[in-house]
């Protein structure tokens, strides 16, 4: 067993919800005087209880053997210094990083975030807007001079200019200029959070006030809201537009589709015509299905309607038009939306990549700050920001050289940064090509980007001392990896190098490995009796497999199957009540089927060869090898249990 999923189930499936401290541990073994403890042994206990087939290993004087042979194993582990490999430390490393995001989080802001999405979900907004363009990190003169333009354009629509038209004169979206700022139907997660915001919360037929996303300010008109369509699964057939303007050319596509329409009328199959005859090249070897689709995931608001307008009781559309060619679809499923417990995992996964997730850090950010109470210095603050220059935003700055700098600046808590540490970030910061001008504003800018992950580092450093689970699975799992490294060494390499020591415990155990009687036999079997009469008597005739196949089975109809080889008695393969003798069975019949059996050979019971049973003679030396292993270790270091303690352990799991 070699995966270390597998091997690390066994150790590190406690649930963090599940997670119990016993407050009064008493020390249950000790292992060269290092004590451990009967939570320990109890939670682990109680956790692989389930996990456990071996009846005997629920035997709790057997499951503590096994228990204090696992932390020998860890012990010497250690003692060879495993715990120092690169990879060992690179590996547990990762899994800490993913085992941290846990809690990372506010799980109330995500819960409030999952709940809103999928109540905005329930609606469908239709919407055009103009954008104004700004940078998110421009200066504030020049954000002061989009917004303005923003509220100018807005007041003139208030006062009657029409709305897609200030769209086509002053949006610097490049889709203006060809939809008026339409920008179709849409629900939630498909716009950015604030503007998402915004536009669910402008009622039908008004214009808001500017908002600001980080695309620039954008003026939103609502001009209708309807319940969710949820999703459809449709294939259509396509005559693309021509690409010249011809009129003899565009009557030869509308002709096409009308007569594709004739044939579907007279009862010819969608899917061969589409196969046939459509222009979409990445459907119609499909016949024409595409991927399902909900409102505003199309270019083409007109093709979404015609396909939820269909129904089960009229599946195909007549021929429409859009701007890309002529359609017909046929409708294949529609989905309803989902219930919240169907799209909970869907929608924190969305939340969780959203512009959405910016407010959960913010959550945990103002948490941290008011549990780390962090600390400036404001003097060498100042100092440090005047030792940043404009070179920054040509990536040519350096950390200049000052005594000074390598004063504390920020304490979170008991951790202590100095000035340079800072300015190392500064510099390194370059690679991100900000502009926030003028260059005190960058500083501040990116101190408190800093402050913000430094508290985050600390409190993730510090997950051990804040979460009691948090320190058990990282616990486990540790010993979880020193034990696969060490048994890898040990005993499964050597298990199968070891050629000798292997066949040598084959020898001193080979009668455990033996053959029950077994035939050599041909099976056939058939769901018709006919049939399988007409294959005895080809059989009697000493007719091969291969040829009753070809006799008996025709190119469109399989009606009987062969199988030759070597059975063992009590083989699922071989029919029941076979006689161990050699010659041709009489018909019998097992559920649906008939068969007959050659028996061409019987092999009598006897102890299989190293190479006929090596897989599980390798599994019994490693077992072999590993209680071998064990006891030396027992010898190497000083176990000792304290069986008035053990005691008390029987008592407590047996109420």
């Amino acid at each position: 067993m070699k995966m270390k999923p597998l091997f690390f189930s066994f150790f590190i499936s406690l649930q963090l919800a599940s997670f119990a401290q016993t407050a009064n541990k008493e020390a249950l073994f000790t292992i060269d005087d290092k004590p451990y403890y009967t939570d320990e042994f109890l939670r682990v206990y109680n956790k692989n209880l389930d996990l456990v087939k071996d009846e005997s290993q629920k035997d709790l004087t057997q499951y503590l053997e096994l228990f204090v042979g696992y932390k020998l194993k860890i012990t010497k582990a250690n003692k060879l210094g495993l715990q120092n490999g690169e990879a060992y430390k690179n590996e547990l490393a990762s899994y800490r990083t993913q085992l941290s995001k846990n809690y990372l989080t506010d799980s109330k802001v995500t819960n409030e975030l999952v709940v809103e999405g999928y109540e905005r979900s329930k609606k469908e907004i239709k919407a055009a807007h103009i954008l104004i363009l700004v940078d998110e990190n421009a200066a504030p003169a020049d954000t002061l001079v989009a917004y303005n333009k923003a509220k100018e354009i807005r007041g003139r629509a208030l006062k009657g200019e029409d709305f897609g038209q200030l769209a086509v004169e002053f949006s610097q979206d490049p889709s203006a200029k060809e939809n008026k700022g339409d920008l179709g139907y849409f629900s939630s997660f498909r716009m950015v959070y604030a503007f998402e915001s915004a536009a669910f919360r402008t009622p039908i037929g008004t214009i808001s006030n500017p908002i600001r996303t980080r695309f620039g300010y954008h003026l939103i008109k609502v001009e209708d809201v309807r319940d969710n369509r949820g999703e459809v699964s449709v294939a259509h057939i396509m005559i693309l537009t021509p690409k010249e303007d011809k009129p003899e050319d565009k009557a030869a596509a509308k002709t096409k589709i009308d007569d594709i329409y004739q044939k579907l009328q007279q009862g010819e199959k969608f899917e061969e015509l589409a196969k046939q005859f459509s222009e979409d090249k990445s459907s119609s070897s499909r016949g024409g299905v595409l991927t399902r689709f909900g409102s505003g995931q199309l270019s083409a608001e007109e093709f979404e309607n015609v396909a939820f307008t269909l129904t089960a009781q009229n599946p195909i559309s007549t021929p429409f038009q859009t701007r890309f060619g002529w359609h017909i679809v046929k409708l294949i499923e529609k989905y309803p939306l989902k219930s919240f417990e169907e799209m909970k995992t869907e929608l924190e996964n969305k939340v969780g990549k959203d512009d959405r997730s910016r407010l959960i850090t913010n959550s945990l950010n103002e948490k941290l700050q008011k549990k780390y109470a962090p600390k400036r210095d404001p003097k060498l603050y100042a100092l440090l920001a005047k030792a940043v220059t404009d070179d920054f935003y040509e990536s040519k700055w350096e950390v200049p050289t000052n005594k000074a700098f390598e004063s504390k600046l920020l304490s979170v808590d008991t951790k202590v940064l100095s000035g340079n540490d800072f300015l190392n970030y500064v510099k390194d910061q370059q690679k991100s090509n900000l502009k926030i001008k003028p260059v005190p504003a960058l500083v501040d800018h990116l101190y408190q980007q800093y402050q913000e992950e430094q508290l985050t580092k600390y409190y993730t450093d510090n997950l051990e001392h804040e979460f009691p689970e948090f320190e058990t699975v990282m616990e486990e799992y540790r010993d979880g990896l020193l034990l696969f490294d060490l048994m890898e060494k040990e005993i499964w390499e050597k298990s199968k190098s070891d050629t000798l020591g292997l066949k040598s415990f084959y020898e001193t155990r080979k009668f455990n490995y033996q053959w029950k009687n077994r035939l050599e036999a041909l099976i056939v079997s058939s769901t018709q009796e006919d049939v399988i009469k007409k294959a005895q008597k080809l059989l009697k005739k000493v007719v091969g497999a291969e040829k009753i196949k070809e006799a008996l089975n025709t190119k469109d109809k399989v009606v009987v199957m062969t199988n030759s080889g070597t059975f063992e008695e009590g083989s699922d393969a071989l029919p029941k009540n076979v006689p161990f003798q050699t010659g041709l069975t009489a018909v019998t019949k097992e559920g649906e089927y008939y068969f007959i059996t050659q028996v061409v050979k019987v092999i009598p019971a006897a102890v299989k060869t190293l190479d006929e049973c090596k897989g599980k003679v390798i599994n019994d030396y490693q077992q072999f090898l590993e209680q071998k292993w064990v006891d030396d270790l027992k010898t190497e270091f000083s176990v000792k249990v304290n069986q008035d303690v053990f005691e008390k352990v029987k008592t407590q799991l047996k109420k």
